[in-house]
Order: structure tokens, then C-alpha cells, then sequence
């Protein structure tokens, strides 16, 4: 049985996920994906990266990174996790905890001591618990599971500096590896930037653990996962205005 499933009956919950379902497959079916997929993919893991180093307090022009000039490093951390996300889908779900320490190496080096890469800081016991849920999970839907993810990760942030990148990055992992966004087109990041603070707003609700908190933070996913959509559907709209 899926353990996650009983949190479908949060009010609300499950409409919004499906919502959020659909307008990812409308997104899915844009003019420019026929063609241009991998350039649609590259500008979504540009602003995903560029999204995230964002709520992790550091912020930069889009048109800045993409020029090369941003030299900080949990930008530049950010955008080698955006470039090594797919080197880790297949080990994602046989090796989580693995998969975990390879994300903190990209997202932390120049951030924090190199000893401390790939290390957990603490909270082990319940990181074993995550890495058991997502391990061979075939079971939960895949967005209720990035969703829980990656509540989790920015709860107990078990590694040391840009922590929140790991964790939506994870969430990302997750969503490609179960088929969700195999292509890698949603940008859920730049949801959570676009709606930063209810982004935290919902993630202290979750960490208090009820289910009024846990149902703010996965209506406030959803909603993010739709904006990402619409955001997918813009770049692909750039795209063919640019061909």
C-alpha cells in the first residue's frame, strides 16, 4: 500500500494536484517541444538554477547568469546541480542517500569546508526514513512524492550551506525519474520563487508536522508545479519566436 495515500484526503489536496497534473500535460503538448525540446529544456534547468540560488538568498539577474558574469558560488553551485541532475536519475531511486551526497557536492563546494561534503549534519534517522519512502516507490504518485521530498529535506536540512537547493533538486529528481517530467521541462523552482513567501510560509506549516500544515504545503506545491507549467509554456513560446 502507498503510505503517503492517506494525505490525498486532506481537503482539497488531491484536486489540487490534479489540477496541477493537467496543466503540466497541456504544457507537455506545446508546438515547440516537436522540434525544440532540448533548447526548452536547457532555458527551464537555466531558470530553475537561477530560481533556486535565489531562495536560498541569492538573487541574480537571469540575463546575468546566462551571461557567465555571476560568480558566486551558491549560484554556481546551483546551476551544477541543474547540470547533473540527469547523471543521477537512475540512481535516485536505488541509492537515495548516495544520490543525496552527490547533490550537496555540486550545490555546497566553495560554500563549505570540503570535508563536509556529502556529509550529513545530522537527523539521520529520519534521512533513512526518506531514503526508505523513495527508494523502489512505485506506489505514491509522483508529484505527492516530490512534494513530500522535498518538505521534508527543507525541514530537517541535514547538510551543511545551500541546503534548499539539495531539497529541490531532489523534488526535481523525483518528478523525472517517476516519468512525471521525464524530459526534464518543469521548472518548479521558479513556482516557489514566483511565490516565495508562501514557499516559506507553507514550509514552516509543514514542519509542525499537522495536517492543516502538511495540506498548506502540498496546495501551495501544486500551485507552484502549475505556475512551472505555465512558465514551460512561455519559454516555449520564446522559442519559436526566435526560429
Amino acid at each position: 500500500m502507498d503510505p503517503l495515500a492517506p494525505l490525498l484526503d486532506l481537503a482539497d489536496v488531491a484536486t489540487a494536484l490534479a489540477g496541477a497534473r493537467d496543466r503540466v500535460d497541456a504544457a507537455m503538448r506545446h508546438r515547440a517541444l516537436r522540434r525544440h525540446g532540448g533548447q526548452v529544456a536547457a532555458e527551464a534547468s537555466l531558470r530553475a538554477a537561477v530560481a533556486s540560488a535565489a531562495l536560498e538568498g541569492n538573487a541574480y539577474d537571469l540575463a546575468d547568469v546566462r551571461g557567465g558574469t555571476v560568480t558566486d558560488p551558491v549560484a554556481q553551485g546551483a546551476l551544477r546541480v541543474a547540470e547533473g541532475i540527469s547523471g543521477l536519475v537512475d540512481l535516485w531511486p536505488r541509492a537515495p542517500r548516495q544520490a543525496l551526497a552527490k547533490l550537496h557536492v555540486l550545490a555546497a563546494r566553495g560554500v563549505v569546508p570540503t570535508d563536509d561534503l556529502g556529509r550529513l549534519t545530522g537527523s539521520a534517522g529520519r534521512i533513512d526514513a526518506l531514503a526508505d519512502l523513495v527508494a523502489g516507490n512505485d506506489r505514491t504518485p509522483p508529484l505527492l512524492l516530490a512534494a513530500i521530498v522535498h518538505a521534508e529535506l527543507i525541514t530537517l536540512r541535514p547538510f551543511a550551506g545551500p541546503a534548499g537547493v539539495v531539497a529541490r533538486a531532489a523534488a526535481r529528481l523525483t518528478l523525472i525519474n517517476r516519468g512525471f517530467d521525464p524530459r526534464g521541462l518543469i521548472a518548479v523552482e521558479v513556482g516557489h520563487r514566483s511565490r516565495e513567501p508562501e514557499y516559506v510560509g507553507s514550509a514552516g506549516a509543514y514542519a509542525t508536522g499537522t495536517p492543516d500544515g502538511v495540506r498548506s504545503w502540498l496546495r501551495h506545491y501544486a500551485a507552484a508545479v502549475t505556475e512551472a507549467a505555465d512558465e514551460t509554456t512561455r519559454i516555449g513560446d520564446e522559442v519559436l519566436a526566435t526560429v
